[in-house]
């Protein structure tokens, strides 16, 4: 039979082009979800304008927008990688959708492959617009193409390590709980996890435990890639090595204990 253009043609699509579709799919649903939006882009980018603004505030030597912004962009990478995709994915499996996406032509790899690079789309949203509003509020941090590497390289280290601690929550605990611990962490990381104040701010003997939490390995990492001595990968090497830690702790426990339905 000859086929013609409008002639169904059967079988899968080639799974470079599922998994890019169900990224796509998956960035506009959560860029669509009003609370996902407020969590990814608004309270970052409050956090950002209220503690350069705020008179009084001391977070140590130097200008507070430097070590804020590159705190921000942090918690930007926890709030996506981590709380969003943690409750989106804890949802869909309360209702079936992973169950049913599980019997679809797009393997389960294919699946987490796709919801990886839609939280890797939407922190690309998420980065331009809070460099945009730093540059605005006087942030110049000493950037440069060496600068690109390190940044990237951590980005995706911390993406690696929050989204396999997200799965793994939403994985073993109901939805609700889910969405509790969830938004518990994140406001817990916040305030004791150095993402906003520096590590050395902290009680001293507090300072080991929290420079070993991803939130801290994170944050401090990307201080020292916009820090005045200029990127060094030697400088976040330490930081990258704690996330990829976590991140293959996190995989293994999840691969162990992750419940489809």
């Amino acid at each position: 039979m000859t086929v013609g253009t409008f002639t169904p043609r059967p079988g899968a699509a080639p799974l470079p082009r599922m998994v890019l579709s169900q990224a796509l799919m998956e960035a506009k649903l959560l860029l669509r979800n009003g609370e996902q939006v407020v969590l990814a882009l608004v309270i970052p980018l409050l956090l950002l304008a209220a503690g350069t603004l705020a008179p009084g505030l001391a977070l140590g030597p130097g200008r507070r927008i430097d070590v804020l912004a590159p705190g921000v962009l942090a918690l930007a990478v926890m709030s996506t990688a981590f709380t969003s995709l943690a409750i989106a994915t804890a949802f869909e499996r309360r209702y079936g959708v992973l169950k049913r996406l599980g019997v679809s032509p797009l393997p389960r790899t294919g699946l987490l492959a796709g919801k990886v690079l839609a939280v890797l789309l939407v922190e690309a949203v998420q980065v331009v617009l809070i460099v945009a509003a730093g540059l605005l509020l006087g942030w110049r941090p000493e950037a440069s193409v060496a600068t690109v590497g390190p940044v990237v390289v951590l980005v995706i280290a911390g993406t690696a390590a929050f989204g396999a601690l997200g799965l793994l929550m939403a994985g073993t605990l109901r939805a609700e709980a889910t969405l509790a611990a969830a938004n518990l962490v994140y406001l817990l990381l916040v305030v004791c996890g150095a993402t906003l104040v520096p590590v050395h701010s902290y009680p001293e003997a507090m300072q080991p435990v929290i420079g070993w939490l991803p939130s801290g390995a994170l944050a401090e990492g990307m201080r020292q890639a916009f820090g005045p001595a200029g990127p060094s990968w030697s400088a976040v090497a330490g930081a990258i090595g704690i996330l990829l830690a976590w991140a293959v702790a996190g995989a293994l426990a999840t691969a162990r204990t992750f419940r489809w339905e």
